[in-house]
Formats: C-alpha cells, sequence, structure tokens
C-alpha cells in the first residue's frame, strides 16, 4: 500500500551544541523551502554512542522536524548537505495521530508552494 504524500512524520536530528549556527540554519532552511512546516531546537541533549571504536559523550541540539512523506526525501536530502557532521542522525518517524487542524496545516506548509507564501 502507498502511503498518501501527506502522511506527516517527525524527524529527530542531533546538532553541535557548539554551533548553534548550524542547528539554527538547517532549522530555517528547512521552513524557508518548505521541506518542514515546523522544528523545534532543544537544547541540553546528552548523547552516548559509539564512534570509530569508542564511547563518545556530547552534548548536542535536537532538532524535531515536522514534515510530510512527499517533503521526507527531498529533507534527506538538504539535512545531509547541510550539517556538519559527516554522518548526521536523522531518523524519521511516521505519525499515526494528531489533532486534525495541526496534521491539515503540516500538509499545507510543505506543499510544492508553500515557499512561496
Amino acid at each position: 500500500m502507498a502511503i498518501p504524500t501527506d502522511t506527516p512524520y517527525l524527524c529527530l536530528c542531533t546538532c553541535p551544541n557548539t554551533d548553534t549556527d548550524a542547528a539554527n540554519s538547517i532549522a530555517e532552511t528547512l521552513v524557508t523551502e518548505g521541506r518542514a512546516a515546523c522544528v523545534n531546537i532543544l537544547p541540553g541533549v546528552r548523547s552516548v554512542y559509539r564512534w570509530e571504536g569508542r564511547i563518545q559523550r556530547d552534548d548536542e541540539w535536537l532538532l524535531l522536524i515536522k514534515t510530510t512523506a512527499d517533503q521526507l526525501q527531498q529533507l534527506k536530502l538538504r539535512v545531509n548537505e547541510l550539517h556538519p557532521y559527516s554522518t548526521p542522525e536523522l531518523i524519521s518517524v511516521q505519525i499515526d495521530d494528531g489533532l486534525p487542524a495541526y496534521l491539515q496545516w503540516m500538509a499545507d506548509a510543505t506543499t510544492a508552494d508553500a515557499s512561496a507564501r
């Protein structure tokens, strides 16, 4: 079964907290280009992960990116282009439910002509 193009998604992306310009730039670019309806920037995230054989601990910013299936592929490409990490985190989770008016706003804000508004 094909996923409708207006199916909403929440994407999670971390950015270095030493570079607030990166988080702001990614968020503003995605919204300006109509790839995302909204991006929340949450400071104070502590990430513990294995990288290049060692356990790393970093303070980061978490981006909560709201988009639709129609924009998801282009959003992934843009995050990869804009992100300072060589391997950025971007995890997409389909939203199964929400307030209908908000979900409609997300769909409207991410249409092809949204950036022209």
